[in-house]
C-alpha cells in the first residue's frame, strides 16, 4: 500500500518468520534484497511488526552478521555494530545503509518492547540524527491511521490478537466495538475521492479533471527536467491543505509553495484515490497476462486492452500518457525513464477489488505502464481526446 504521502510501504512481520533450523537464511535475504531493490530508488517507508520475535525464530548472530556484510559489500558503508540481536536485525535489515536509507522517509516499530526502546537510547549517538528522526514507536496498531493507509495493510492476525490483548489489558477489558459514523455526502466541488464522472457532472461535463490539469499543466512548465519528478514526497500537512483548498472549489498557486514536488505528489494522491483505478478493477486480470504475451506482440495487446476502458477512463488516461511520456523524453535531465516511471504510477493506475496487489503482480503491472508510456504514440492513436 501506500502511505499519507503517496510513498510505497514495506511491511516486516516477525510472527511469520518460521523457526530457525527450518528457514532458509539464504534465500531470505536474497528476498529482503530483492523486495527492497523493488522500491529503495524511490521515497518508501517501513512498517516493523515486532510482535512473534522469540528465541525459537529470530536469525543467528551469524546470519545477521552474513546479511550485514553483504549489504555491505554491494553498498558500501561504514556503520555501527550493535550487540544486541534483536536490535541489529531490526537496524541492519530497516536499511542502515547508503542505498537503502537515503529514500527511506520513515521507520513505524509496532509494538516495541521496553528492551528495544533501551537499546536506542543506548545506541542513539552513534546514529546519525537524520536517520534517528525517521524511526517511530507505535504502541497499538490504531497509532499507524494517522501515517497511512490502515486498510491497505497486510497485518498478519497474530499481530491483531496481540494488539487487542493489549488493549484490553490496559483498560480492563476488550475494547468495545467502534461504531463508524456514515459517512458524508462528498461536496459539488469535491476532487478528490469521488468518481470521474462526479467531477465531470460538476464541471459542466469537462472531461479532465481540473486537478489533474492544473498539476499536469504545471510541471509542463516548471517541472519537466527536474531530476527525481515524481519519486520525492513532500510534506504531509501541505498536501492535505492543498487537498482541502480543491476540495473547496477554491483555487491553488502552486508557486505559492516553493517546492516543484508538491503539484506530483497531489496528481499520484488524485489517482490513487479514486474510487476505482483509471485502469478499472475489470482490466486487472488481463494485465497481469501480459508478461505472457510474446515480446513483438505486448504493444497490440496493450492496446487491446485499453480499447475496453469506457470512453471516459480512455480520455483521462490518454491525457495523462501523453504528459508521461514528454516526461520521459526528458530523462536525460530529470532521471526519470519510462520504467521508473512505471514503477511510480503502476499501483496508482490499477490494483486488486480486494486487498492489495502481490509482489509478483508489480512485474506485469509496471511493465504494462511501461509500455503505455513509451509507445504511447502507437497505442493511442484511434481517440482523440477534446482540446488535444
Amino acid at each position: 500500500g501506500d502511505d499519507n504521502s503517496g510513498r510505497k510501504v514495506i511491511t516486516f512481520s516477525c510472527c511469520r518468520m518460521p523457526p530457525s533450523h527450518q528457514l532458509n537464511h539464504t534465500r531470505l535475504l536474497e528476498y529482503l534484497k530483492y523486495t527492497l531493490d523493488q522500491y529503495v530508488e524511490n521515497d518508501y517507508t517501513v512498517v516493523y511488526f515486532h510482535y512473534g520475535l522469540k528465541s525459537l525464530n529470530k536469525p543467528s548472530l551469524k546470519w545477521l552478521q552474513t546479511a550485514y556484510k553483504e549489504f555491505d559489500r554491494k553498498y558500501v558503508s561504514k556503520i555501527f555494530g550493535l550487540p544486541s540481536v534483536i536490535f541489529k536485525s531490526l537496524l541492519t535489515i530497516s536499511f542502515s545503509f547508503p542505498r537503502y536509507k537515503k529514500n527511506l522517509k520513515a521507520l513505524y516499530v509496532v509494538h516495541p518492547t521496553n528492551f528495544i526502546k533501551i537499546l536506542w537510547n543506548i545506541f542513539k549517538p552513534l546514529i546519525s540524527h537524520k536517520f534517528g528522526k525517521k524511526i517511530t514507536y507505535l504502541n497499538y496498531l490504531s497509532d499507524l491511521k494517522e501515517h497511512l493507509k490502515y486498510d491497505q495493510l497486510n497485518i498478519p492476525q497474530e499481530v491483531i490478537r496481540h494488539d487487542e490483548n493489549l488493549r484490553g489489558k490496559q483498560k480492563g477489558k476488550l475494547p468495545p466495538v467502534v461504531k463508524v459514523p456514515p459517512p458524508r455526502p462528498p461536496l459539488p466541488t469535491q476532487q478528490f475521492g469521488v468518481s470521474l464522472q462526479y467531477i465531470k457532472d460538476k464541471n459542466k461535463g469537462e472531461l479532465i479533471p481540473p486537478v489533474m490539469k492544473e498539476t499536469v499543466s504545471y510541471l509542463k512548465r516548471k517541472g519537466l527536467q527536474v531530476e527525481g519528478i515524481f519519486r520525492r514526497s513532500a510534506s504531509i500537512q501541505t498536501i492535505k491543505d492543498v487537498q482541502k483548498l480543491y476540495n473547496q472549489g477554491k483555487s491553488v498557486n502552486f508557486d505559492d509553495y516553493h517546492d516543484i514536488h508538491i503539484p506530483a505528489v497531489i496528481l499520484k494522491t488524485f489517482l490513487r484515490e479514486l474510487p476505482q483505478p483509471l485502469l478499472t478493477f475489470e482490466c486487472y486480470d488481463h494485465i497481469l497476462g501480459i508478461t505472457s504475451v510474446e515480446s513483438s506482440l505486448r504493444v497490440t495487446r496493450c492496446k487491446q486492452i485499453i480499447q475496453g476502458l469506457p470512453e471516459h477512463n480512455y480520455i483521462v488516461l490518454k491525457y495523462l500518457m501523453c504528459f508521461l511520456h514528454m516526461v520521459s523524453q526528458e530523462s536525460i535531465y530529470n532521471r526519470m525513464t519510462a520504467s521508473s516511471l512505471a514503477c511510480v504510477f503502476g499501483l496508482n493506475l490499477i490494483w486488486p477489488s480486494k486487498g492489495t496487489a502481490s509482489l509478483s503482480a508489480l512485474i506485469p503491472l509496471n511493465l504494462f505502464t511501461e509500455l503505455l508510456i513509451d509507445f504511447y504514440m502507437n497505442i493511442f492513436n484511434s481517440r482523440t481526446v477534446p482540446g488535444e
